[in-house]
């Protein structure tokens, strides 16, 4: 019987090669080199003040970097005027840390901006497609709400719908779970892997939540404070076990197993 030949392997969305992030003189990050491949679920993680959400701004290009470059599709993003960096832009759908809904707008109308300022769509077309983003996000029938008449939980989620507004290729959350109870944050996380696969598209977040890497990410850069660089790439449960970085590791096993490197030094 004839053996099937294995799947292609997947197209790389995101190339990041050499890329050092400072600020002035101070070196956040240095030679940082990885792949974030079609449809995937990528987790930018470290500790505190690693750098995941400089790393974030790089990408989007709210920063520049100090050296290397950010190539989309094989496309050199980073080297790119601003006419040429605008079609990469328009691609993109990002979640801030705080959500940042405008709090004098309802739902509906924060979510309107970016159709209403991009797209040459009817007034009624917009709320169609206002009204259908909160529905995939679970908010149906919140159009007329006001960031602060609803729960933190679902502020996140109305931040998800307003970066899928203009149906994004690549989607940046930047700590999406920060803030939430266990249950609001799994529903999010659920909420996230339905949007991917029903959409099609590819995922960057940012986190040090463990319990959200493990559950959807697929592949993962981790950056090193001591080393100011990355510490490793690749799928999170298989760097829990296998990476040879003890502070890999350690993140990874922080109120869980027991390294075993740490026990046979005891």
């Amino acid at each position: 019987m004839p053996v099937s030949p294995p799947p292609p392997p997947a197209k790389a969305k995101i190339t990041v090669r050499d890329l050092t992030m400072a600020y002035g003189s101070f070196v956040v990050m240095r030679d940082l080199n990885f792949e974030v491949a079609e449809k995937d679920i990528f987790v930018i993680m470290g500790g505190s003040g690693c750098g995941k959400s400089t790393l974030l701004r790089h990408l989007i290009g709210l920063r520049e970097p100090a050296r290397g470059s950010v190539l989309y599709e094989g496309e050199d993003f980073t080297a790119a005027g601003p006419e040429g960096r605008g079609k990469f832009i328009r691609r993109f759908g990002v979640m801030y840390q705080s959500g940042a809904l405008w709090s004098s707008l309802t739902l509906a109308e924060n979510i309107a901006l970016p159709l209403e300022e991009n797209s040459h769509l009817a007034p009624m077309a917009i709320r169609d497609l206002v009204s259908y983003k909160l529905s995939l996000v679970g908010l149906a029938g919140y159009e007329d709400y006001y960031p602060a008449q609803i729960s933190g939980g679902m502020n996140k989620r109305a931040g998800i719908a307003r970066a899928m507004a203009l149906d994004p290729d690549i989607l940046f959350l930047d700590e999406p779970g920060a803030g939430l109870d266990p249950l609001s944050s799994r529903r999010l996380d659920d909420l996230i892997v339905r949007l991917r696969d029903s959409l099609g598209s590819t995922v960057v977040i940012v986190t040090h939540e463990l319990a959200s890497i493990f559950a959807i990410a697929n592949h993962s850069i981790f950056l090193d404070t001591a080393t100011r660089t990355q510490g490793a790439t690749g799928n999170p449960s298989e760097l829990r076990d296998h990476s040879e970085n003890p502070a890999v590791r350690l993140f990874l096993r922080r109120g869980g197993e027991t390294d075993p490197s740490s026990q046979s030094k005891s």
